[in-house]
């Protein structure tokens, strides 16, 4: 039995995906678990919103269908994976090209089929062709023959590499380390620097090389993809697999210890330990002392079209950087659940601090991209978010330490790899401490009711 004093054996502040991660597992193990969430929805970053119909992502992070934690996170069997097209088109040297293409999948209908075999058994995520499966346009290849050989040849390799490999090679900046790839300047500024830049949301490159190299593999291993519904369909599947009444919205955290949390609208909550998983500095906040690590500021841009571009269903970059748009996609080619019916929806990323008029720049470089007048495009939404991204520079440690004293923990993207796959495998390293320190005392038991709330 708990101690009298105690409402629940774990208080998680914060319903992201890496606290709701970390709550699947506490509580599978038998420990009691309340997860307070500020916000009036789960998700933190990962929030969608729903506008007529659309369905618009506020950061629009890219997942791969080879995180291995979309797999092995517990409340996550019904996740429904939407690919982008193999590989990805460039905007270079004033032409569109694909790059990219995993050489020995057989086209867009094998990486599928490649991607949905590296699912094992025995949790499956179901992974639905996008709408334009097979390519439904062809652009010429970037580079001659060889330079494809090459790219093809370091993908295949580096996919092949063991992730501890990966981690003991030297560290520097990702920007330097791309010139010392022996690969022609053509693959590297027209295919690599903007790819890597859009996937770690970094213009500049100045990320740890070692997590370059990581999200290179995961490149080389899967397929970029979106969740179908938006982003926020991830965290919601995790939320609704916790016995009702876990998680609660609209509290606020305003204090932490080993054994309490303080709240402004419910005063303290007794636990046997607190674990902490809100952003980097939401956790200084409570966790004085905590380092918060510089973040890439993100602005994404949704427009509307009855009239769509012509083009299929992959990450559009831009390698010769005329613009603020860092990449951009047809989402609804990829996800048609996104949009309404006979509506097109465009989002595009801008990457760093964004032009005064936004909505104007954008336009126009789209315009150039897509090769198709933007006029007439409806602008839906601008959201930008200063903190999207922690920054992983050099020399960066993938596994911060989660637990900090003997009661009181963290966990997020900014304790791991500032991803997704990052995230939520800084939940399942804290839950791990956790059930180290506390042990599995019974089968999991409803959340307790939260106190009266306080006097205003």
């Amino acid at each position: 039995m708990l101690e009298p004093a105690c409402q629940a054996d774990v208080v998680i502040v914060g319903a992201g995906v890496a606290g709701l991660s970390a709550a699947q597992r506490l509580n599978s193990a038998g420990l009691s678990t309340v997860v307070l969430e500020a916000a009036p929805h789960v998700g933190g970053r990962m929030a969608t919103e729903k506008i007529d119909g659309f369905r618009l992502d506020r950061v629009g992070r890219l997942l791969f269908t080879s995180y291995p934690e979309l797999r092995l996170t517990p409340g996550l069997d019904a996740l429904v994976l939407r690919p982008f097209a193999a590989g990805v088109l460039v905007h270079a040297e004033g032409r569109v090209h694909r790059a990219g293409e995993p050489a020995s999948a057989g086209g867009a209908r094998g990486a599928l089929d490649a991607a949905r075999a590296f699912v094992s058994p025995p949790r499956r995520l179901r992974q639905l062709p996008s709408a334009a499966e097979p390519v439904s346009r062809a652009y010429p290849p970037l580079g001659g023959a060889l330079d494809q050989a090459r790219l093809s040849a370091a993908l295949g390799g580096i996919a092949a590499v063991p992730v501890e490999r990966l981690l003991a090679r030297p560290e520097r900046p990702a920007g330097r380390a791309l010139a010392a790839r022996g690969m022609p300047a053509r693959t590297v500024e027209g295919f690599l620097r903007p790819l890597l830049a859009a996937l770690l949301c970094d213009p500049d490159l100045a990320t740890s090389s070692r997590c370059a190299d990581l999200t290179l593999r995961a490149f080389a291993s899967g397929r970029l993809c979106l969740p179908e519904g938006g982003a926020d369909a991830l965290p919601e599947l995790l939320a609704g697999a916790l016995p009702p009444g876990t998680v609660r919205t609209g509290v606020r955290a305003t204090a932490v210890s080993t054994t309490s949390v303080t709240t402004a609208e419910h005063g303290e909550l007794r636990c046997r330990a607190v674990l902490v998983a809100t952003g980097a500095r939401a956790a200084a906040e409570l966790l004085p002392g905590l380092r918060v690590p510089p973040c890439h500021p993100v602005t994404v841009v949704h427009h509307t079209s009855d009239e769509p571009p012509t083009t299929d269903a992959a990450l559009l970059l831009d390698a010769d950087r005329r613009g603020p748009v860092a990449h951009t996609a047809v989402v609804s080619q990829v996800d048609p659940s996104r949009a309404p019916a006979g509506r097109a929806l465009i989002s595009s990323t801008v990457l760093g601090v964004p032009p005064a008029d936004t909505d104007r720049a954008v336009r126009a470089h789209l315009a150039a991209l897509y090769g198709t007048a933007t006029d007439r495009w409806e602008l839906l939404a601008v959201r930008h978010t200063s903190d999207a991204v922690p920054a992983m520079l050099p020399p960066h440690d993938l596994r911060r330490p989660v637990r900090l004293l003997d009661g009181l923990y963290v966990c997020g993207d900014h304790r791991d790899t500032s991803t997704v796959q990052g995230a939520l495998h800084s939940g399942r390293r804290a839950a791990r401490a956790l059930l180290k320190d506390l042990g599995a005392a019974r089968p999991a038991l409803p959340a307790p009711p939260l106190p009266t709330p306080t006097a205003a």
